[in-house]
């Protein structure tokens, strides 16, 4: 567990040292940061400190930097809520301007993203994967906005902080495993993690444990090290002569842009791969399984209505 200390720490030093705080941030922290920090000191604060000083013999202002009303609210904190804001605001904006009859090129775009995703999940977790379309996409929204919010002015990617990619991760990770216990109770899903041969049983399920736990971890770190070290390259080519520092960051914006959806296909992909390792079709459905295939392979649209 040490080394997990270690890394979130240095993850957190090495975006304050990269990052340049934004204005909107200043200001959620001139309006809230000192409700916000007597919070912090009245309650969080010692429970930090109680913890890290039990396990790894330091405290919560060694960790994370001294405790001020300045930063008393995160930037990734304050750019991720506006994340959330934004994906709502896009979703309503895309879906006011619906058409049946008429429709556009942004929504036959939106469409083939919306059966891309569809498909990827029938194709991975199976027919009965349709039931968790919602949240799936709902982390592939998120994310994909979190990402592409570093490309515009007065805005950073909180995905390029440690903390939200790692609650990413741990949301993903809670998610499959409420749907692995919801599906096949407490026993049966520790039961698929002894895998089908019972006489190595024993060796199978403390790896298979261990390789849980670690998923969470594994989505944070991926998702992070890519975001930072794009915007670590910008801040780079920033720092050239003009006009160099000028132009040759926006020929890199289509890279980010790349990097921003494979990032984020990545992380739905992983996260459908988890859940189709505990999500299985009932019984009572087996006997309709091909009649339900081609009944969905003949939805095609609509998707959005």
């Amino acid at each position: 567990m040490f080394w997990l200390a270690e890394a979130a720490e240095a993850g957190e030093h090495a975006e304050e040292a990269a990052h340049h705080t934004p204005i909107i941030v200043e200001l959620v922290n001139e309006w809230f940061g000192e409700a916000a920090l007597k919070f912090e000191l009245t309650y969080t604060k010692p429970l930090w400190d109680k913890f890290l000083g039990k396990f790894f013999g330091t405290n919560a202002e060694g960790v994370f930097g001294p405790y001020t009303a300045e930063n008393a609210i995160p930037w990734y904190t304050v750019m991720f809520f506006i994340a959330c804001i934004l994906s709502v605001v896009i979703i309503w904006i895309f879906k006011g301007k619906l058409s049946e009859s008429e429709p556009g090129h942004g929504q036959q775009t939106l469409e083939v993203s919306v059966l891309a995703v569809r498909n990827m999940i029938q194709d991975i977790i199976g027919p009965h994967g349709l039931q968790y379309f919602p949240v799936v996409m709902t982390f592939a929204v998120l994310i994909l906005v979190s990402n592409l919010m570093g490309l515009f002015p007065l805005f950073m990617s909180p995905t390029a902080a440690t903390s939200v990619t790692f609650a990413l991760g741990l949301s993903s990770f809670l998610y499959y495993n409420y749907i692995g216990i919801s599906e096949n109770g407490i026993l049966g899903h520790l039961k698929h993690l002894a895998g089908p041969v019972w006489w190595i049983a024993w060796l199978i399920f403390p790896i298979e444990l261990i390789s849980n736990f670690i998923r969470p971890f594994s989505l944070g770190i991926r998702l992070f090290g890519n975001l930072f070290a794009d915007e670590q390259v910008i801040a780079t080519v920033q720092q050239l002569y003009p006009p160099i520092s000028f132009f040759f960051p926006i020929g890199l914006m289509p890279l980010s842009v790349f990097v921003a959806l494979i990032q984020t296909f990545v992380f739905i992909l992983l996260s459908q791969l988890y859940i189709s390792e505990v999500s299985h079709p009932h019984e009572e459905h087996g006997a309709h399984a091909h009649e339900h295939d081609e009944e969905d392979d003949g939805i095609i649209a609509p998707v959005l209505t």
